[in-house]
């Protein structure tokens, strides 16, 4: 089976960030999308900006083919700034979070179309389960053979991703004991989590051949690993991020994300062997992640060495500030270092529900008033 990569000859990005819809009396979430659409893309140049996602509870707004970081937070930023009035119109407001700390499963509604229908078919109550949102960043790479060296490589990383953008603490109204639930619940899918480890394109090709005569997808979008190939796009899709609230933490992780990226490409093209770890420490870096956030021990290597996450984030800061640079983003690189400081989005959620007794309705508040500040 042969599938096309069409190749990005310069390292162009694209980011999706998805935002969860949420009353603004209640605070619970609403199933309001298509009016929103209706009334925002009215008020937008390119109204292909704002995507529908799997629930009528969500809107995901897009960038077009992006040269530079502030270039696609700009991008982002003008959507917003559409979308914002339409909300304010229905009474709603935005939630950049991973999940929603109160919201039922069970009263939200399917987006229309097949493809969402025959997944839940499919998934049944995991489907069902699925009130999570994300940032994904796409990066482009100019060779197919390049993409699973890459991708391999960035896996060392999936835990520092994971730690500075855990949103999702707080699960039916119960903290979970996790930074990031989100990344525990979207794996149970059958085609998500964490992606095989391929040398070559080929091997790719071979696996999705499997998937495809199997029934296990019919597309190789239905792969949805939390690092995966977009062959349509060119790009390596970085999945791994729970929702975001503000623009600093949007253009933080994007800047990593892209900077990460063409490192890892550049030293694969001269030849340098890049740190890859076994799947079996991958597996345990994500759940480390995802359960301690910014407080993890992560594993470096493949002769297990560890280290404080933090302490590996500031040396990896360093490392990449010539490519920051390089590429037009060196403030918003320099901002992870402030997410670290200020706190992730799950430990500003726990010192809201501790400050005020529990009150589940006050962490949201929380988060929505976070990016209202940040759009200014």
């Amino acid at each position: 089976m042969r599938i096309a990569f069409h190749a990005s000859p310069e390292p162009t990005l694209g980011v999706e960030w998805e935002l969860a819809l949420v009353d603004r009396a209640s605070r619970d979430l609403v199933n309001n999308a298509p009016h929103l659409f209706a009334r925002a893309k009215a008020r937008m140049a390119d109204p292909s900006r704002v995507h529908a996602e799997f629930m009528r509870n969500t809107v995901e707004l897009v960038t077009g083919v992006c040269g530079t970081v502030p270039e696609a937070i700009g991008d982002l930023r003008q959507t917003l700034e559409s979308v914002v009035p339409a909300c304010d119109e229905l009474g709603i407001d935005l939630l950049g979070a991973g999940t929603h700390p109160f919201a039922s499963w069970s009263s939200q509604v399917l987006s229309p179309g097949p493809r969402y229908e025959k997944l839940v078919d499919r998934t049944q109550w995991w489907g069902r389960q699925m009130l999570i949102w994300g940032v994904h960043v796409h990066v482009g790479l100019p060779a197919p053979e390049r993409v699973m060296p890459v991708l391999a490589g960035l896996l060392t990383y999936y835990p520092h991703f994971q730690a500075l953008s855990a949103s999702s603490p707080i699960w039916a109204g119960v903290d979970t004991g996790y930074a990031s639930n989100r990344a525990m619940m979207y794996q149970q899918l059958p085609t998500a989590g964490l992606p095989f480890q391929f040398e070559t394109w080929e091997q790719f090709e071979s696996f999705t051949a499997d998937q495809t005569t199997t029934g296990v997808i019919e597309d190789v979008s239905e792969i949805r690993w939390d690092v995966r190939p977009s062959p349509r796009l060119g790009t390596l899709e970085n999945r791994i991020c729970d929702g975001v609230a503000t623009f600093e933490e949007l253009g933080a992780l994007v800047a990593l994300a892209h900077c990460l990226v063409v490192d890892l490409d550049t030293r694969a093209s001269a030849g340098e062997p890049l740190t890859t770890l076994p799947p079996w420490h991958v597996q345990e870096n994500k759940w480390r992640a995802a359960r301690y956030g910014l407080d993890a021990i992560v594993i470096l290597d493949a002769d297990s060495a560890e280290r404080p996450v933090t302490e590996d984030l500031a040396d990896l800061l360093d490392r990449l500030a010539p490519t920051a640079e390089r590429l037009g983003c060196g403030a918003e690189l320099a901002a992870v270092a402030g997410l670290v400081s200020g706190g992730a989005s799950y430990q500003r959620q726990r010192r809201v529900l501790a400050s005020t007794g529990g009150d589940l309705v006050a962490v949201v508040d929380s988060v929505v008033r976070e990016l209202r500040a940040s759009l200014g």
